[in-house]
């Protein structure tokens, strides 16, 4: 069974966090609005017809109500035969929009066959990412100077044309000055660097390139998305503590402090992305009809064919 035969299934437990996060748009309530979206994706992920496993996600296993990295997932754990599938799994990007009903969030996963997406602890991700016509053209082993002229060159346009997502966190301050000293057109986000480097890898939008520190699981969810869209991403992992440090260890083979390819976070055809959205942004928010059902609307990648589409469902 190919992973995007259980599509509908994962687009289910993208769609239900969606739903359970949107109750909390506007509250100021980021950490239960993201306990709502966990306990509503993995209700879901119980009934799925699968040997699952959360291969990277946002805490370790005594941090409830997270998706612990490691969890098993679905209804077919040691069934012969079961497709086992990785997740890398995000149940609300951008808790704290959500908190202050700001754009961009999002529940979202990635999947693909057991071991083909980095296993790895929660911890940060230096990335890069962009457009097609940036692949082979800037990376990590680059300094900022480098990879905002080889953009420009490869995009025919000045720097002050160059427009760069980076999260405003006092860790970019560096990054910040060496894009102001290249008069690059910085775009500043509070949070949501998946919708960030997906506006990045589309050709049509008004974002070249994304940069910076995010979260790991965030780093392998959107290496799976641009993969299906034949855009360039790079990563290296970042860690909060040496105890982040030492878990990288024990899970990674080699070594932790490697430049990580697109395709070595995700390494099979095999795999998926869906983000469905709580806020307007990216995608459109979970809506609320006069019958009191939800309409979500989602954003879906199959790898394998390339096929990238946005689907919109009622629940």
């Amino acid at each position: 069974m190919a992973t995007i035969d259980l599509a509908e299934h994962f687009l289910q437990a993208t769609e239900a966090a969606a739903v359970a996060a949107s109750a909390w748009r506007g509250l100021g309530e980021r950490k239960a609005a993201d306990g709502a979206a966990v306990e509503a994706m993995r209700a879901v992920f119980d009934t799925v017809p699968f040997d699952g496993r959360v291969a990277i996600g946002e805490g370790e296993r005594d941090d409830a109500p997270m998706l612990w990295i490691g969890e098993p997932l679905g209804s077919m754990q040691g069934v012969a035969g079961a497709p086992r599938i990785d997740i890398a799994v995000d149940p609300l990007e951008c808790t704290n929009h959500v908190a202050l009903g700001l754009p961009n969030a999002m529940a979202v996963l990635a999947a693909a066959p057991r071991g083909c997406l980095l296993h790895a602890p929660d911890c940060y991700m230096d990335k890069i990412a962009g457009p097609a016509a940036l692949a082979g053209e800037v990376s990590l082993e680059a300094d900022v100077p480098y990879n905002i002229e080889a953009a420009c060159a490869a995009l025919g346009k000045p720097p002050s044309q160059l427009r760069v997502v980076v999260m405003e966190r006092p860790r970019h301050e560096q990054l910040i000055r060496d894009l102001n000293q290249h008069d690059v057109d910085i775009v500043l986000i509070g949070d949501g660097d998946i919708a960030a480097a997906l506006n990045a890898a589309d050709p049509n939008s008004d974002i070249d390139m994304l940069m910076g520190i995010g979260a790991a699981p965030e780093g392998v969810i959107t290496a799976t998305a641009l993969k299906g869209l034949g855009a360039p991403f790079e990563g290296r992992l970042v860690f909060k503590n040496e105890g982040h440090r030492e878990r990288a260890e024990q899970m990674i083979d080699g070594d932790i402090d490697r430049i990580w390819a697109r395709d070595e976070l995700c390494s099979s055809d095999d795999s998926m992305f869906i983000g469905s959205g709580v806020c307007t942004g990216r995608t459109k928010g979970v809506e609320i009809l006069e019958d009191g059902r939800a309409s979500v609307h989602s954003e879906i990648i199959d790898v394998n064919s390339g096929e990238h589409y946005y689907v919109s469902s009622v629940r």
